[in-house]
């Protein structure tokens, strides 16, 4: 009789270790996030809580902010980055887990309030009149000193010889969210933001865009790490942006999605633009 009573205590045991232990209540870990990716995340979250019962507590920002944040010691356990040479800089500080992996390609649109005098089209023929015909007065891109989209934007500006004309007419974002909101307040006649804050209903509702093609700026490969901070919550949440539902979400926002074999590559599904109303 005794060996069975401990026969049953094992398989107690045993079955018990097999149960699935949920999440503890105070572990909602803090998530660092590029602006652009703000409504698309929001709402995986908001899907992954659903899914499994646990949460996450994202912050936004600048993704170059965000190194010096994590680097001085900040409680982030998951960072993804609009670029993914700032994931390349936090590993070198010895600060993260792994090589991390590519979640998103993004993409840039040219944007203004619905009443601006400013005509879009993908190759700046009309932001170029406006410019020379000295009517600009306002145009805005994130900082390009630490926010991605505001590099990229910048490169698009040189690259089409409109950079030094218009440098004395830019307001600068700390992040690209902040200049698209600049761009749909009235305070600018327009701006170069994240396709994916253009897409945003919130956005639509105040202004248009038109998507900027590829090939005027460098990739936005944009790739996510956890940082060695991070705990199980913030561990099954970066497993859940690998997921075809994150996935399906990232590409209705506008979107490239990264081939799911090639951790190094910028390789992306097409993403087929239809210009903003």
């Amino acid at each position: 009789m005794k060996h069975w009573f401990k026969l049953v205590s094992v398989c107690v045991v045993l079955v018990s270790s097999l149960v699935s232990v949920p999440a503890r209540s105070d572990d909602v870990p803090p998530i660092a996030a590029a602006s652009n990716i703000k409504f698309a995340l929001d709402e995986i979250a908001n899907q992954f809580t659903q899914d499994t019962g646990r949460k996450v507590n994202v912050s936004y920002g600048s993704s170059g902010n965000f190194v010096a944040q994590i680097r001085h010691g900040a409680p982030f356990q998951l960072f993804l980055s609009a670029d993914e040479k700032y994931i390349h800089q936090l590993q070198k500080y010895d600060a993260s887990l792994g090589e991390g992996t590519l979640y998103a390609v993004g993409r840039l649109a040219i944007a203004a309030p619905k009443y601006s005098p400013l005509e879009l089209d993908p190759e700046l023929e009309g932001l170029k009149s406006l410019l020379k015909a000295g009517k600009l007065q306002r145009f805005a891109i994130a900082n390009p000193d630490h926010a991605p989209y505001g590099e990229r934007a910048r490169e698009v500006l040189q690259g089409l010889g409109l950079w030094d004309s218009l440098k004395s007419k830019l307001i600068y974002g700390e992040n690209v969210s902040q200049a698209a909101q600049f761009t749909v307040s009235g305070s600018t006649q327009g701006g170069l933001i994240a396709l994916s804050l253009a897409i945003a209903p919130q956005f639509q509702a105040m202004g248009h865009y038109s998507v900027i093609p590829e090939e005027l700026h460098t990739p936005l490969t944009q790739r996510m790490i956890l940082t060695k901070k991070a705990g199980d919550t913030a561990k099954a949440f970066y497993q859940y942006l690998q997921s075809d539902s994150a996935r399906q979400i990232f590409s209705d926002f506008g979107f490239g999605l990264p081939d799911r074999d090639a951790s190094e590559s910028v390789e992306a599904e097409p993403f087929q633009p239809e210009t903003g109303n």
